[in-house]
Order: structure tokens, then C-alpha cells, then sequence
């Protein structure tokens, strides 16, 4: 196991929602994470997202994943 499994679409979001992002809706089963500075960022809200997804969407909002990790 990798450190970035086992993560959901909830609590991926949680941990953005710490860097500053808000929850701007849900579309279907994205949940839409917003940021003045940041890019948006989409997450599927599943019981556990792919490893490689989390690292793009780490990637994408410009931290790094020891940075993510520490908030878990």
C-alpha cells in the first residue's frame, strides 16, 4: 500500500478545505473545490480514489504531497 491510498473523495476534500479551498457545488458525484488563488479543483466523491488521481489533484492545486499528508 502507498501513502496515498486508502484516501476518499471526502476526506482528500477535507484536507483541501484546510490549504483553503471551499466547496463550491457538487455536480453528480464531483464535488467542486474552489480557491482565489489556486486553480479549481474536481474530486469525485468516492470511498477511495486512485493513487495517481490524488497525486494529479495535489499536483494541480501546487502542494506537495508530504505538505498534503502532514494535514491528514
Amino acid at each position: 500500500m502507498g501513502r496515498l491510498s486508502n484516501i476518499s473523495g471526502q476526506e482528500a476534500a477535507k484536507i483541501f478545505l484546510k490549504f483553503g479551498y471551499v466547496i463550491d457545488h457538487q455536480t453528480g458525484s464531483h464535488m467542486i473545490l474552489y480557491h482565489e488563488t489556486r486553480p479549481t479543483l474536481s474530486i469525485p466523491n468516492h470511498r477511495e480514489l486512485a493513487p495517481g488521481l490524488l497525486r494529479g489533484l495535489i499536483a494541480k492545486s501546487g502542494l506537495t504531497i508530504e505538505e498534503f499528508l502532514d494535514k491528514k
